[in-house]
């Protein structure tokens, strides 16, 4: 209902047509409308970011306030994976996920689980292995925040008291521990939005991110990157879009540390 045509939608006729009445972001190299296409694809990089972003707080959360509360050995083996997992460059391991994810699941035999994962990733755009890859690997700040909140909370007067009231070892890490570390993490987590959309958009533009014609931002930008000497507009615009978006969460982030992490008050 926003945009004034839909993504697909084109004719050669109008291709590389400059910004004007009928097309005020200009058109494409097959006639489509790029403001209707820069809007369909703020569907999909905010899906991205957000998706991550929930993905990245429930497993984060959970992992690091369970190996900071329990400690010791528990703590040691927990945290030594995360550690292994620092030692792949995140952008580089989503690539790596991807490029495999891709050529395991393109040739599958109706039926079979490989099969029905393909077939998901379709009805996702080919968004699904990307929530997988950026849900793999954006957990572990997460993790560490929680983990070094929860060693500290375990230690309170207020978990002591629960201990000694007879609650379990769960309830405490669920209604004592937990919702005292929640805030700095939603903090932590809504700064990393731009981030993972960042990613989002570096594997569109290299060709391992949505099926086309779904566009995306970094789809746009390589399409625009093509013909940037004589159309600067068409990678100019989604650029745009991009980068005003990541400010804009970036502006929420810092908001919600001033308001949540009780260390700015």
């Amino acid at each position: 209902y926003i945009a004034p045509y839909h993504y697909a939608d084109g004719s050669l006729i109008n291709n590389y047509a400059k910004p004007g009445a009928k097309y005020l972001l200009g058109a494409d190299f097959m006639g489509r409308d790029v403001l209707s296409r820069i809007i369909y694809g703020t569907r999909i990089s905010l899906s991205v970011g957000i998706v991550g972003a929930v993905t990245a707080f429930i497993i984060g959360v959970l992992y690091g306030v369970v190996s900071g509360y329990y400690g010791g050995k528990i703590d040691n083996v927990m945290m030594r994976f995360v550690d292994i997992m620092y030692g792949f460059p995140t952008l580089l391991l989503i690539i790596l996920m991807m490029v495999l994810f891709k050529s395991t699941f393109a040739v599958t035999t109706p039926g079979t689980f490989a099969a029905t994962l393909s077939a998901i990733d379709r009805a996702f755009g080919g968004l699904f292995f990307i929530f997988i890859g950026i849900g793999i690997t954006a957990w572990r700040n997460i993790a560490r925040i929680a983990r070094g909140m929860a060693l500290s909370l375990r230690e309170k007067e207020f978990v002591e008291a629960a201990r000694a009231t007879g609650n379990s070892n769960l309830q405490i890490i669920f209604k004592h521990v937990t919702p005292n570390l929640i805030g700095p993490c939603i903090v932590r987590v809504t700064l990393a939005i731009p981030i993972y959309i960042t990613f989002e958009a570096f594997l569109s533009f290299i060709g391992l991110g949505v099926n086309p014609p779904t566009p995306s931002w970094g789809m746009l930008i390589s399409e625009g990157y093509q013909a940037m000497r004589s159309y600067p507009h068409l990678a100019i615009y989604p650029g745009l879009a991009l980068a005003i978006t990541m400010m804009a969460f970036n502006f929420l982030g810092d908001g919600l540390r001033d308001a949540l992490d009780p260390r700015m008050k």
